[in-house]
């Protein structure tokens, strides 16, 4: 820049436009350096680099290119240019200087945030990361880094070791652990998630107090990302999976079946003794015509034996109705294709109350896909609805306005005719 100078003084420039004029080309000189080796770089250099990795046996490779690893570290090379000629701007050498070292610094920590979500995206590429996700420790040490780049700014911008700002940290302890306080225990809650297998991605939790209800599909530091069946997402905090209850469906995944509970409810005024005419029916539906056959014939040897009489129903022992439908829903579902035989299966009857006596059926599909698992319920209490008349037993439910109605009959659709007198 002197030899400029010098040359624009015996062109008759003044000293000091020549200082300034000698300046403003020199800045050029080293603007148009850096557009081109930043030209060059990503041209020339990113172009080789990417066709090697593209045509490279490692198919996982092509993930750096995704996260732009090598386009972000390109950017270094300008501010190498500029620092390596800060010397020919004396007067701005050292402002220049530290400019150019905070800019490589952030460029650095840029590049290194994008080398770990690169690992994390290449791990995730493995089976092993729905059991042992490492995305939270990933954003642990991302945070160091962060922090120690920081650091490395602001020593550098002051012009200071490091090594008295990282003295002053231990002073700032109960600071830096009250800014941190989530991200603490969002590490300790992903160590004991990880160590117990609590939950992994994938799972289906069930959290009510945060209105999740649905699948996991991302395990961070601080949240676990729930998508909902409405397709909402909803964010947990990491470490109220482990101070909070919550419900994972994996086990059911895992069984094989997915329960039924569900109950079906009759007006007890229709549970009666069977009639002849019932039990020859009943003789008649395949479920039933085994079952029939041999109570009859153990009903009868222990009336006979025990000197009871028909003649009262009472006196002795009685088929119903309400146990004969009992008995067909449990051989109905034993030998339905859907329900799982290797898991419990239960018909049982609940304390009646003032919606009628309930028969609940405890079961479970051996599809556990939700669509199917409905649609087999569904089926079945179709079919359990349908027949429960020819058992003589009807299904409660509150009066409508249409039975209210049926109820009174003409002393509502009929108009009351008043007489006058006089």
């Amino acid at each position: 820049m002197k030899y400029v100078q010098n040359w624009l003084i015996e062109m008759e420039f003044a000293p000091v436009l020549a200082k300034y004029l000698s300046m403003t080309m020199m800045i050029l000189f080293i603007g148009l350096i850096c557009i081109m080796a930043n030209f060059i770089s990503k041209k020339v250099v990113i172009r080789l680099i990417t066709h090697f990795v593209t045509n490279s046996k490692f198919p996982r490779a092509s993930m750096v290119l995704k996260r732009r690893v090598f386009d972000k570290l390109s950017h270094i090379v300008p501010a190498i240019i500029i620092y390596y000629f800060a010397t020919t701007l004396p007067d701005y050498q050292m402002i220049i200087e530290k400019a150019a070292v905070t800019y490589i610094i952030v460029v650095g920590l840029m590049v290194f945030q994008a080398l770990l979500t690169t690992v994390n995206d290449i791990y995730q590429t493995y089976e092993i990361s729905k059991t042992k996700p490492i995305k939270g420790y990933i954003q642990v040490v991302n945070i160091i880094v962060l922090t120690l780049g920081g650091l490395l700014v602001i020593s550098n911008l002051m012009g200071e070791s490091p090594l008295i700002l990282l003295s002053g940290i231990g002073a700032l302890s109960a600071v830096l652990m009250l800014v941190f306080k989530d991200s603490l225990l969002g590490l300790v809650a992903g160590i004991q998630l990880a160590a117990n297998d609590m939950v992994r991605v994938g799972d289906w939790i069930e959290m009510p107090k945060y209105g999740a209800d649905g699948n996991i599909i991302d395990i961070s530091l601080n949240t676990v990302m729930v998508q909902n069946f409405d397709k909402t997402i909803t964010s947990v905090p990491s470490y109220a999976l482990i101070s909070d209850s919550f419900i994972n469906w994996r086990g059911m995944e895992s069984s094989g079946g997915r329960r039924i509970k569900r109950s079906i409810l009759l007006d007890t005024s229709s549970i009666s003794f069977c009639s002849g005419t019932m039990l020859e029916k009943c003789k008649q539906i395949h479920y039933l015509t085994d079952y029939v056959t041999h109570k009859e014939r153990e009903i009868s040897e222990y009336n006979t034996r025990f000197e009871m009489y028909e003649e009262n129903k009472v006196n002795g022992r009685s088929l119903t109705n309400i146990g004969m439908f009992r008995v067909y829903i449990q051989n109905y579902l034993k030998s339905h294709p859907g329900i799982n035989q290797d898991m419990t299966l239960l018909v049982r009857q609940l304390p009646p109350s003032e919606h009628g006596l309930p028969i609940e059926i405890y079961a479970f599909t051996k599809d556990i896909r939700w669509e199917a698992h409905e649609s087999i319920q569904s089926d079945i209490f179709d079919h359990l609805l349908a027949v429960a008349s020819e058992f003589e037993l009807k299904v409660f439910q509150n009066p409508t306005g249409n039975d209210l109605k049926s109820l009174l009959g003409d002393t509502i659709s009929k108009p009351v005719r008043y007489r006058s007198v006089g």
